[in-house]
């Protein structure tokens, strides 16, 4: 035995494990909202990091430019070369600080150092630096990483500029850019993992009426098929309700339909069986060797209607109940299959001194069908058209392309009422005055095939007023204008 399902929803792997396991809505939706959080969580610390040292290093370098300008004031140019006089309080106060090192440098315009520490290296592009113009640069001294801001002096023209420079270590900017990206990432912890418990209590929230309507369905008596009330229903899930609403309407008709089978294959089935049985009995009172023959000739001939009605019981039911799972459809060429299936009641039709005959298109005529019912179609039509066709008559088979495949079976036989032409599609339902043998099931069978195959059966009287007409015509494939194209170029009529 199999055990019940648990209604608490089935375990699943997240979307980035890959699996391929069942998963819930709830689960589904989950992943998609946390994995853009989860994804943007890294983007947003490294953002968050730059824009600290951007922040740490905007106060730290206007103090470091406001050095290398005092310098620069202490700077003068003698008889084309530059002359640094600072004072040893000037030079205390830059080697001053508690947490950073501060270097100074002057270079001359031969690139010798006129005053400060030798360990800063040369600015890059001193030449075409402009005068009074402070830049910036990240270099290292001894292997620790400092913040540099210099700035060119001119000494005479066509000559190299005195360079002035000011380094500083980044422990006090690094400091402050710690600071900062503590003070905003820190709160994110709380808030992520709160806003994970919001949008679980959301998403609980806002599947609540799936809940609902799963017990709503599995309160529901095993035979009840009603429709489910679509009030108060979310705008979503209105279009499920709907289709399902659906889905159980086509159900009951399902249903009904095989109810009405049963009754009607018992009601129909009765009649031979009885007469089989009375025959039988007289049979086994005769004594008449040839009256017990005509008796079993008798038996024999109901026995061959039974056997037909069974047949026939059994096509209907096939065509009402087909669906993909017993009838798988297909491309089917509808007038090689006309041409088989006529071509196999020419024996009959010969017995019948029947002329039957068929017109084709000489293309493939392509439909999506079950060659099954389809052929089982075309031989109802063709054995009610040689059924009700006296000898010497004509049976015709026609098949035509056109926007829809059109297949047509017509008859000189006696023809059927126009009173009558709407309720011999119904099933057991015969018209009156008939002398041949059937049991009304061959027409409904026909109409219950064309249904399925989305297609639409009209009957008319035949040419001349005289016999039936059957005509059915069914939705081409998409390929079909394609076809008639190229037949038109083989044929060599291309417009």
């Amino acid at each position: 035995m199999t055990a019940p399902e648990s209604d608490e929803p089935r375990r699943r792997q997240p979307v980035f494990g890959g699996s391929e396991e069942p998963n819930s809505l709830f689960g589904e939706i989950l992943d998609w909202m946390l994995a853009p959080l989860l994804l943007l969580w890294p983007i947003s610390i490294a953002a968050t990091n730059h824009v600290a040292n951007e922040i740490a290093n905007q106060p730290y370098d206007q103090a470091l430019a406001e050095n290398v300008a005092a310098i620069a004031r202490l700077v003068r140019i003698v008889e084309g070369r530059a002359v640094v006089s600072l004072p040893v309080p000037v030079r205390a106060v830059l080697h001053t600080d508690s947490e950073d090192t501060l270097y100074f440098q002057v270079r001359g315009p031969r690139g010798d150092i006129l005053s400060g520490d030798d360990e800063i290296h040369a600015a890059p592009g001193a030449e075409s630096a402009g005068p009074e113009e402070t830049r910036f640069r990240d270099d290292n001294i001894g292997g620790e990483p400092v913040r540099v801001a210099w700035r060119a002096i001119a000494v005479e023209p066509g000559r190299s500029p005195a360079v002035i420079q000011v380094a500083e270590t980044r422990r006090k900017r690094e400091a402050l850019a710690s600071r900062i990206i503590s003070g905003v990432l820190l709160p994110q912890f709380a808030i992520i993992p709160l806003a994970v418990i919001l949008v679980w209590l959301g998403l609980s929230k806002g599947l609540a009426p799936l809940a609902r309507f799963r017990r709503q369905i599995g309160e529901r008596r095993p035979g009840d098929l009603s429709p489910i009330a679509t009030r108060g229903v979310p705008d979503e899930l209105q279009p499920m309700i709907v289709s399902f609403n659906g889905l159980m309407a086509r159900l009951e008709q399902n249903l009904q339909a095989q109810q009405r089978f049963i009754a009607d294959a018992a009601h129909q089935m009765k009649t031979p069986l009885t007469g089989l049985k009375t025959q039988t009995e007289l049979a086994l009172r005769e004594n008449d060797p040839a009256q017990m023959h005509r008796s079993l000739e008798q038996i024999a001939r109901s026995t061959d209607r039974a056997s037909h009605l069974i047949h026939q019981l059994l096509a209907l039911a096939r065509a009402e109940s087909s669906h993909d799972k017993v009838h798988k459809f297909e491309m089917t060429d509808l007038d090689a299959l006309a041409r088989d299936v006529a071509r196999e009641w020419v024996p009959r039709a010969l017995a019948g001194r029947i002329d039957l005959g068929f017109e084709g298109t000489d293309w493939p005529l392509l439909i999506d069908g079950v060659p099954l019912l389809l052929r089982q179609l075309l031989d109802n039509l063709i054995d009610n058209a040689l059924k009700y066709t006296p000898a010497g008559g004509r049976v015709t088979v026609r098949v035509q392309a056109g926007e829809r495949a059109t297949i047509a079976v017509e008859d000189s036989g006696i023809g059927i009422p126009e009173a009558d032409r709407e309720r011999v599609f119904e099933p057991f339902y015969r018209v009156l005055g008939t002398d041949a043998d059937g049991s009304g099931l061959g027409l409904a069978i026909c109409r219950e095939i064309a249904e399925l195959h989305r297609g639409d059966i009209s009957l008319a009287a035949g040419e001349g007023g005289a016999g039936t007409r059957i005509a059915l015509a069914f939705p081409r494939c998409r390929n079909a204008s394609l076809l008639d194209e190229f037949k038109r170029v083989a044929q060599g009529n291309e417009p």
